[in-house]
C-alpha cells in the first residue's frame, strides 16, 4: 500500500514484463521520461515517468505503432493538452486502487472483530 516516490529501473521493467535495455531506450527515444539519476548514475523513475512509460507501452506493444509514429501521436497530443486529461485519468485509477485496497483492509478488520 505504501507508494513510493521513486522506482529503480527494475522495478518498472517487473510492472511491464520488459528488459531494462528497452526502458532505457525508450528514456533515448521520448522525452517525456525524465528519470532523477542518482551520482553513481543509477536511475530513479518517477509515477510520473511509470505513466509515461505506460502511455508509449501503449502506444508501441498494444495498438502496434512504431517509434516515431509513437512520437508524432504524443506531439499531436501535447498540442491538444490530451496529456494532462491522460494524467487526471491515471490519477484518478491509482486512486480508485487505493480506495479499493482501504476498503478491503477495513472490511477485513470488520470480520476479524
Amino acid at each position: 500500500m505504501g507508494k513510493k516516490l521513486y522506482y529503480k529501473i527494475g522495478e518498472v521493467a517487473k510492472m511491464f514484463d520488459v528488459n531494462p535495455s528497452l526502458i532505457r531506450y525508450w528514456e533515448k527515444e521520448f522525452d517525456i521520461i525524465k528519470p532523477k539519476k542518482s551520482r553513481g548514475g543509477l536511475r530513479r523513475f518517477t509515477q510520473k515517468d511509470i505513466d509515461n512509460f505506460e502511455l508509449i507501452f501503449h502506444l508501441v506493444k498494444e495498438k502496434g505503432l512504431t517509434i516515431q509514429g509513437a512520437k508524432d501521436y504524443i506531439e499531436s497530443k501535447k498540442l491538444n493538452n490530451d496529456l494532462e486529461k491522460l494524467e487526471v485519468i491515471n490519477t484518478l485509477k491509482r486512486t480508485k486502487k487505493l480506495l479499493k485496497e482501504l476498503k478491503e483492509i477495513l472490511e477485513a478488520r470488520e470480520d476479524i472483530q
